[in-house]
């Protein structure tokens, strides 16, 4: 049950790495002085002047850091309290949709697209979400 959530972890990483190279060659392709720039800023700030394909590495790996948030502590709960095989099934989905929404977005971008495969994810994290929480009550915990 928790091979998912390490899977994902890892995807988060390598997405970071992806964007740290992707923003950097940006930066140094855009002639930007990065000692020039003020205290406190931040990569929001490259917004506008760096390409787009370049800021969408950046836009996803913050949406890693958002939903699959609640997707962490759901599998921790599950695997405590008894996953089934459903649940496993349900976690590497959940995985697998976030990894195929990271490379939509990071490649292809269109959002019809990305906004189904959020749902499908949203969807599929209820689901742990509902049986995370009837393990708990079941349990007496």
């Amino acid at each position: 049950m928790l091979a998912p959530a390490a899977a994902l972890v890892l995807w988060s990483l390598v997405v970071l790495q992806w964007m740290a190279v992707t923003r950097f060659s940006a930066i140094a392709k855009a002639k930007i002085d990065l000692s020039a720039t003020p205290p406190g800023t931040r990569g929001q700030a490259l917004e506008g002047v760096l390409p787009d394909q370049v800021m969408w590495k950046s836009h996803n790996y913050s949406h890693l850091m958002e939903q699959p948030t609640l997707f962490y502590p759901t599998v921790i709960l599950i695997a405590i309290l008894g996953a089934s095989p459903i649940d496993v099934w349900l976690a590497w989905a959940y995985t697998g949709l976030r990894v195929v929404h990271s490379l939509w977005q990071v490649l292809v971008n269109t959002l019809p697209v990305r906004i189904a495969l959020f749902m499908c994810s949203s969807f599929i994290l209820t689901a742990l979400a509902v049986r995370a929480c009837l393990l708990a009550w079941g349990s007496g915990s």
